[in-house]
């Protein structure tokens, strides 16, 4: 029996690879490698001393998704393939509802179709919206306010209309804060397309010369500093928080959804500093306008994870930013980076 991972060469897919191969579970990936490489599935691979089944398949091709169930006998699916950047889908709404909807869609009929109904689900914390409050609960509404967060609350909501359809489904709903940081190894990592729309990269960027200047959007939130607060999430403890989820669902029915985050936030102020100390860098920045809908402090209440899902975040600000860094300073170009690495132990 193995673990089908779509989106498995991603970020935190090739991450969770790690943590499932780690555990003994045998992987099979789908990957339609758009915003990913097989790099990190090779690098993987070499990290653990283990081997993955993978296919470049589209999940928005029927065919394709239907021969990984008819070649392997799949008993839980992790699902974290889909399209990611906020601003992207802003521009591109119809593209964003293409893809993660109609592809959640036939990867769920698919699975019905060969008798698979356990699943974790990629979701965000983007399906918050704008919330006046924190700590973020799993009981407040949830009211995204841009395309791809309203992909991820309709995905939720199709996966509750399913279990309702059918109680075999199995199905946990994670959804996750800031990730950042990379593999202690250095050899697998955040790699965007171009100018990083996350903070954590932008600041590698800047700090390895790639990048000259790190933009700030506000500093008169009110903040110890002025500047918005987040929970960042290490994307190892992230990982592992699939794992245990996966136990969940492996061992129960129904539909839940937990928050995946440290409980606690970080200023982007006090990231950069933190990074600064990690890489004996300094990062320049320019203090611009606030973004519209962005607010001063979001960060999770973590406590229904940590109670049902026996899971905690254990990695700090100090790991978060040497991870991220070791990471880019032997990866300038990111998976495009040659390595002569061939096995880590």
């Amino acid at each position: 029996m193995s673990i089908l991972v779509t989106g498995g060469a991603g970020y935190i897919g090739s991450h969770t690879c790690i943590e499932l191969l780690e555990s003994d579970y045998d992987l099979v990936v789908l990957d339609n490698l758009s915003n990913s490489s097989v790099e990190s599935i090779r690098r993987v691979e070499n990290i653990t001393g283990k081997s993955i089944k993978f296919y470049k398949a589209d999940l928005l091709n029927r065919n394709e998704v239907e021969q990984v169930f008819i070649e392997n006998t799949i008993e839980a699916v992790i699902h974290f393939a889909g399209l990611k950047a906020v601003g992207e889908s802003v521009h591109k709404p119809l593209q964003y509802y293409q893809n993660n909807i109609s592809g959640t869609i036939i990867l769920c009929e698919t699975m019905e179709k060969y008798g698979v109904y356990n699943m974790v689900f990629s979701s965000s914390a983007t399906v918050y919206g704008l919330q006046q409050q924190v700590p973020l609960s799993e009981e407040l509404p949830i009211k995204a306010t841009n395309p791809y967060g309203r992909t991820k609350l309709m995905i939720e909501e199709i996966l509750r209309d399913l279990y309702n359809s059918n109680n075999s489904w199995s199905i946990a709903l994670l959804r996750y804060f800031n990730p950042v940081g990379a593999h202690p190894s250095g050899l697998i990592g955040e790699d965007p397309n171009g100018i990083p729309n996350n903070l954590i990269p932008f600041i590698s960027q800047v700090a390895v010369g790639k990048l000259s200047c790190l933009n700030i959007f506000g500093n008169d939130y009110d903040t110890k500093d002025g500047t918005g607060i987040r929970d960042y999430i290490h994307v190892v403890d992230l990982a592992y928080g699939h794992i245990k989820a996966l136990e969940k669902v492996l061992s129960s029915s129904g539909v839940d959804a937990y928050n995946l985050g440290t409980g606690k936030g970080y200023s982007v102020l006090e990231m950069i500093r933190s990074f600064e100390k990690a890489s004996g860098r300094n990062i320049p920045y320019e203090i611009v306008g606030r973004r519209t809908g962005d607010i001063a402090i979001s960060y999770a209440d973590p406590s229904k994870a940590i109670a049902e899902l026996k899971w905690i975040a254990k990695k700090g600000i100090k790991e978060m930013c040497e991870d991220s860094w070791r990471w880019q300073l032997h990866n300038p170009n990111g998976y495009k980076t040659e390595t002569k690495v061939l096995r880590v132990t």
